[in-house]
């Protein structure tokens, strides 16, 4: 016994060196596009978390003094037309985005996701009814969906959430459907079903590890379009409510002022979102580019 309790621990960390050593090339060879990506993602979200620490100024203080000043060394960003400043605001308005987007997305793929395994695994009238459903779904545009949803259901942060998630379900669900389908015609999967398998136990426990990076991917990308899918909301009233300092919100509110030559409060909150689509897109097509590398 004390044999064992001194041979087996060697072995133990010699395992774990070697995954160590796996997960560490991984990370190593992934593209700079992923880091580039996550960089600018991780700083949304350390301004969402500790946004009302660093900010110069009360993100929701107003000043009649100084409405619409245009960026200058006090107001770097200038102020909006209730001379709030707008470098305040759009650190501190990550917040709200950055709740919501993710939340809706997770609904949204795990759903979608579920779905797909299911159609694809078991195929025939299961697949054949999953599919026309999935079709007739998506037949709609998303943003008229969603709108009339909003407007029929009221606005809020909950009912963005599903009614998003609810949008993208149907888009996640055909896209895991033809990867199961794929994976369902290699030899493998005969084999599990040979080998007297569970349905559920082959779908969670053979087909699903290969096709996770496709779901991952899939998350990844549709949290960009779910961020700029909210901001979109928000500018047209239906998304993120006031007092929140949410960047579509701000976009709406200073649009107007864009034919005076007041700029900057619409360019620099655009500018956020633009930034945190580009984050995910880089994200997700390094993502892509390392999967098929090592296909």
């Amino acid at each position: 016994m004390m044999d064992l309790l001194v041979f087996s621990a060697p072995s133990d960390l010699s395992s774990l060196r070697r995954l160590a050593a796996g997960a560490g090339r991984a990370f190593c060879n992934l593209p700079p596009a992923v880091f580039i990506g996550a960089f600018i993602l991780l700083f949304w979200i350390a301004c969402a978390l500790v946004g009302d620490w660093v900010v110069p100024y009360d993100p929701y203080a107003e000043d009649f003094l100084a409405m619409l000043a245009p960026p200058d060394t006090a107001h770097w960003f200038g102020t909006d037309q209730l001379g709030r400043d707008v470098f305040s605001r759009i650190l501190v308005g990550s917040r709200d985005i950055l709740l919501v987007a993710p939340l809706a997305t997770l609904g949204g793929v795990a759903a979608g996701s579920l779905l797909g395994l299911l159609f694809g695994y078991f195929g025939g009238l299961v697949d054949g009814i999953g599919a026309r459903l999935l079709d007739t779904m998506m037949a709609f545009p998303f943003i008229v969906l969603v709108t009339m949803a909003l407007v029929a259901l009221g606005p809020s942060n909950l009912t963005v959430i599903l009614v998003i998630a609810i949008a993208y379900t149907p888009l996640v669900a055909k896209t895991v459907r033809a990867a199961v389908r794929e994976q369902c015609e290699r030899e493998y999967i005969s084999a599990a079903r040979l080998g007297g398998e569970r349905a559920v136990a082959i779908i969670l426990l053979e087909i699903l590890p290969n096709v996770r990076e496709t779901i991952l991917i899939e998350l990844v990308t549709r949290l960009g379009y779910a961020f700029f899918s909210i901001a979109t909301l928000s500018f047209l009233g239906l998304g993120i409510q006031p007092p929140s300092a949410d960047w579509g919100l701000a976009i709406a509110e200073g649009y107007g002022f864009l034919t005076g030559g007041k700029w900057w409060v619409v360019v620099f909150n655009s500018a956020a979102i633009v930034s945190l689509v580009l984050a995910t897109n880089l994200i997700a097509q390094g993502m892509g580019a390392f999967e098929n590398r090592d296909g």
